[in-house]
């Protein structure tokens, strides 16, 4: 059960940890498959961005999750 205190885990924290990390994929290969510029991705990994549609369709189709798997990680953060 997670604290109702607790902030929820940005979605650039779980692209960072869950996913670049454990592939030893670099934040400027990620942004090369995807064909976005690498600002965008270190970005959102600070969070200093949110995850918006475009990018969540992007890092579905190169990371093999679903597009609604980071929309629902923004919403759960937004809320």
């Amino acid at each position: 059960m997670i604290p109702k205190e607790r902030r929820p885990t940005h979605p650039g924290e779980i692209l960072l940890e869950e996913f670049l990390k454990p592939m030893g994929m670099s934040q400027v290969e990620l942004a090369r498959k995807m064909k976005v510029p690498i600002q965008r991705i270190n970005t959102l990994i600070n969070g200093k961005r949110d995850m918006t549609a475009e990018t969540a369709v992007l890092l579905s189709a190169v990371l093999k999750t679903s597009p609604e798997f980071w929309m629902n990680l923004q919403v759960a953060n937004d809320l």
